[in-house]
């Protein structure tokens, strides 16, 4: 549900593009991002970094895009949000024993260190790839296909490549120990 609440912005984005103009878009995603942080705040549920990083850039690269009427602003934040993740990817274990991919999801899987260090590298390697392939969309493409790519694109790649990663945690996943089942009682009795 979390997923689907994050990408309230972009689909209302998506919405309001094809009803109206990028403009139009752009003011809709830039409020919704902010009624949607408000409304955990309100609510007095947390909200991640990443929400705080992304409406924070919803807000300057849309600001700037309402404020001097050039879209390319707004085209820019989905590359600078995934290239300060494949940063903090990249940057991260020089200051902590504990990898970003780990803390995501360390909790659900048990994987040999070495293996955590690919997974954490591909996935920094991923979002920098990410940030470029939108750049080439923006300027190589009209502002109808950016904004299909934007949508479906970047969403679609993403849980392609999270879906591949399945294949790879299978290969290294460490299994946990299994306790013994306990005997029930009428067989501890014979």
């Amino acid at each position: 549900m979390n997923f689907v609440a994050d990408l309230l912005p972009v689909i209302l984005f998506f919405a309001c593009f094809h009803l109206f103009d990028i403009y139009v878009a752009t003011g809709v995603a830039v409020a919704a991002a902010v009624i949607q942080v408000t409304y955990l705040r309100f609510r007095r549920r947390p909200v991640t970094t990443v929400q705080w990083v992304t409406l924070g850039l919803f807000v300057v690269f849309g600001g700037l895009t309402l404020a001097l009427r050039d879209p390319l602003f707004v085209m820019w934040k989905p590359t600078i949000v995934n290239w300060l993740f494949g940063a903090v990817f990249l940057i991260a274990p020089l200051f902590s024993k504990r990898l970003p991919i780990e803390r995501l999801i360390g909790h659900a899987i048990n994987l040999p260190r070495q293996a955590w260090e690919r997974l954490n590298l591909a996935w920094a390697l991923f979002f920098l790839t990410l940030g470029g392939v939108n750049l080439y969309v923006a300027y190589h493409f009209e502002e109808a296909v950016w904004v299909n790519f934007k949508l479906f694109g970047l969403v679609g790649l993403t849980l392609l490549f999270a879906l591949a990663q399945g294949f790879y945690l299978a290969r290294h996943m460490i299994p946990e120990a299994v306790e013994p089942d306990v005997a029930p009682a009428s067989r501890e009795r014979e």
